[in-house]
């Protein structure tokens, strides 16, 4: 019987993804959800010795504007795309390269928080080949389905981040 690594038992790490990831030689944008907070990091590896370079959370929004009632929602598609556009700029910004994207463990399913995040990643410039069919509709990106209608503090928020240098 095949014993598996610790990190493959807790659900952390897929070995065979992440040699492949390894061996592309490109840096990643790895993706990660928590239980509060969407996770976002553009890595570079070396001996497979990974680097961060830029690393945010959704956590910063509030920064930009991110209501206190919503702050629950940090997580959510609307914070997702956010969080892509915003960590988008930044990699721009920094003149780094051109990243594969690494969602690690995450179940990747159609018009979900990691296509949001896609498209926040494609709307700030980065070249990501993907179909506009597997993003989630622009209701559902704005806010639209939450309680209340996020959409009018969405767009002040990403025109804050789409204004920042």
């Amino acid at each position: 019987m095949k014993t598996l690594k610790r990190r493959r038992k807790e659900h952390k790490t897929d070995y065979l993804k992440r040699i492949k990831l390894l061996k592309s030689g490109s840096p990643r944008v790895v993706f990660k959800k928590t239980n509060k907070y969407i996770l976002a990091q553009y890595v570079e590896s070396k001996e497979a010795q990974d680097k961060v370079q830029v690393g945010i959370t959704s956590k910063i929004l509030i920064k930009y504007g991110w209501p206190k009632e919503f702050e629950g929602s940090l997580k959510s598609t609307p914070a997702s795309y956010l969080t892509g556009l915003l960590i988008g700029k930044k990699i721009l910004g920094k003149k780094l390269g051109k990243p594969v994207l690494d969602f690690g463990m995450i179940r990747v399913l159609h018009k979900n928080k990691v296509f949001a995040f896609l498209k926040g990643l494609k709307d700030s410039g980065i070249e990501v080949t993907c179909k506009e069919e597997f993003f989630p509709n622009e209701d559902r990106i704005k806010g639209k389905h939450l309680k209340k209608d996020f959409s009018k503090i969405f767009e002040e928020i990403k025109s804050k981040i789409e204004n920042e240098k």
